[in-house]
């Protein structure tokens, strides 16, 4: 090594971030030069020099440590999370008796008149079995919200039921009495009577829950009592088309069948949400979960009247595309396109009209069409509001009295005017399409339209067929029908079962366009 230019070498050791900096550590050529005249020497320097700049390198990268750790983030202490709100979870068992369908009579008279049927009348009537009564069973989760006794669940866990028994934390199991449900949010509100003070959930605020915190559901899986899961919250706002006020809180952390009703708690402990529903496949699920900060506006009503009245507009909308909104003269597809107006409704006598785009509620902004349902739900009986809207490609402020919504009217729906993905357009049913179609239902799905050459038209679905099932599901509106779309992928097979004009019921399997 004797007589080497050195003096352009650089070797370098380590390139690391180290508490925000870059570090990059390197031997200087000079102290090369000067470590060193033999190759002996070269050996045993660069061997000193190496195990001392290694131990430089370990202690910063220990150093480092704590600073990596804080970016993670340090989860909850779910252990003592679960110690403290687990009393606060209920086990709910339903029971409802179901009494046999009447049996078939036998005629009083052979209407063939000679004795092989005589003989086919004796064995089917006489030897086809009895229906007895019995009882159906099923088992939820609930939680306390009250010292007093009152329970939150699902309408889904209760509903129907002629009893329901409700499991403590400590064993005990007590009579509960369904003092009122909300099918359309799916809530139910138990009483219990007891005479000590019970543990009760605090209710949080869902509205400030962000995407990635940590939350934690209990809940009676399959039966298991009191399984505690943990996960984040992977999303807020979901419309899953389980009904018109779909707002659902996403999260990974697992919820099975029996956890229905059970609380969703974030890292303070207070619920931020009620589990109502999953989607499984593949091996995993989804679950989701009714934001409580909504379900706090039912529960005073359950409470006080063991109903829920909510707000009305009487409008039909639909879904503001980009195209609509160009031609609209709109810079944004951000809204709700109002499609018709009933007579006499408060929309009317305010002076909204079919064309007119509504982007804000009563200060709140409206970014997609399914959220001003929601919101006129929520806003109290004879409120006057201000509604924001664009006509003619100008803003313009008008003011209304919120009305109440009848059931019969149903809430403020959207009216599907082109064919899909899958090629049909379909249509809440109202008593004039009933009417002009021929047919008896009153609420649900009508195909008025199917797009020729669609892969609905080859499987013949037919115009005036009533959507009885979509994969499984019932969607009633068409919000909850177009949810169910959006979930859709390109060149997916999906199954409708329709009871065509005729009556005849029947499925048929439609790939998505």
């Amino acid at each position: 090594m004797r007589g080497v230019d050195l003096s352009g070498l650089v070797v370098y050791l380590h390139t690391g971030t180290v508490r925000g900096g870059v570090v990059t550590y390197a031997i200087p050529p000079l102290m090369i030069k000067q470590s060193f005249s033999t190759s002996g020497e070269v050996v045993m320097s660069l061997s000193r020099f190496f195990t001392v700049h290694i131990l430089v390198i370990g202690i910063v990268v220990a150093l480092s440590q704590p600073t990596l750790c804080e970016a993670k983030g340090v989860g909850p202490d779910f252990a003592a999370l679960a110690k403290k709100v687990n009393p606060t979870v209920v086990n709910i068992r339903t029971a409802k008796n179901i009494k046999p369908k009447q049996r078939l009579r036998r005629p009083q008279q052979n209407p063939f008149g000679n004795n092989f049927f005589d003989d086919f009348f004796n064995r089917y009537f006489d030897e086809m079995p009895q229906e007895r009564p019995h009882r159906e069973q099923s088992l939820g989760t609930g939680f306390i919200i009250s010292s007093d006794g009152y329970i939150l669940t699902n309408n889904h866990v209760v509903n129907g039921a002629d009893e329901v028994m409700v499991k403590l934390s400590d064993g005990r199991e007590v009579k509960g009495e369904i003092k009122g449900a909300d099918e359309k949010v799916d809530l139910a509100l138990i009483k219990i009577s007891e005479k000590e003070r019970l543990p009760f959930a605090e209710l949080g605020d869902s509205d400030s829950l962000e995407v990635g915190e940590w939350v934690m559901a209990i809940g009676n899986p399959f039966g298991l009592s009191h399984t505690v899961t943990a996960g984040i919250v992977s999303a807020k706002g979901r419309v899953i088309g389980s009904g018109p006020y779909d707002d659902f809180i996403q999260t990974d952390a697992s919820i099975n069948p029996g956890n229905s009703g059970g609380p969703l708690f974030n890292a303070e402990g207070r619920v931020v949400g009620v589990n109502t529903a999953i989607i499984a496949g593949g091996g995993g699920g989804i679950g989701f979960a009714i934001p409580i900060s909504m379900a706090k506006t039912i529960i005073s009503q359950l409470r006080e009247s063991g109903k829920v009245t909510r707000g009305y507009l009487g409008v039909r909308f639909q879904p503001l595309t980009a195209d609509l909104a160009k031609s609209f003269g709109l810079e944004s597809d951000k809204g709700a396109l109002i499609a018709s107006v009933e007579k006499d409704a408060p929309a009317e006598k305010a002076g909204l009209k079919a064309g007119d785009v509504i982007v804000e509620f009563d200060g709140r902004p409206i970014a997609e069409g399914s959220e001003l349902p929601r919101y006129v739900a929520a806003t109290p009986i004879d409120k006057k509001v201000k509604v924001v809207i664009y006509r003619d490609g100008a803003k313009k402020d008008i003011s209304l009295v919120v009305g109440k919504l009848k059931e019969k009217d149903g809430e403020a729906g959207t009216d599907s005017k082109e064919p899909d993905r899958i090629g049909i357009t379909v249509q809440e049913i109202s008593k004039d399409i009933a009417d002009r179609l021929g047919i008896q239902d009153s609420k649900g799905l009508v195909i008025t339209e199917v797009k020729p050459g669609s892969s609905a038209e080859d499987a013949g679905v037919a115009v005036g067929s009533i959507i009885i099932e979509f994969n499984g599901r019932r969607p009633e509106t068409v919000n909850a029908y177009n949810a169910l779309v959006a979930m859709l992928k390109k060149g997916d097979v999906m199954r409708l079962l329709l009871r065509r004009p005729d009556g005849t019921v029947h499925y048929v399997a439609l790939k998505v366009e």
